[in-house]
């Protein structure tokens, strides 16, 4: 008997929103375009292009704006019918 060993195919993780699938490096290297118009990408990627745009924000100054009251509705009365 003989017994075949099979590596482990190199995984590639691909990411489209909050969906992320694991495929063959090989069917996505075969498969790319599809991938590409399909809006999935590669993690690899998008780590990179976060990591080379980090922006600071700073908070927003909060205006004192005064508390509406409101209006008391006129009650109609019989002059006014």
């Amino acid at each position: 008997m003989v017994k075949v060993i099979q590596a482990k195919p190199k995984m590639v993780t691909l990411v489209r929103g909050n969906k992320t699938i694991q495929r063959n490096e090989a069917d996505y290297k075969t498969n790319k375009a599809s991938f590409d118009f399909r809006g999935f990408k590669l993690v690899k990627d998008l780590i990179k292009d976060k990591d080379d745009t980090i922006l600071e924000f700073e908070p927003k100054a909060k205006n004192a704006k005064t508390k509406k009251t409101r209006r008391k509705s006129k009650s109609k009365t019989k002059s006014d019918l």
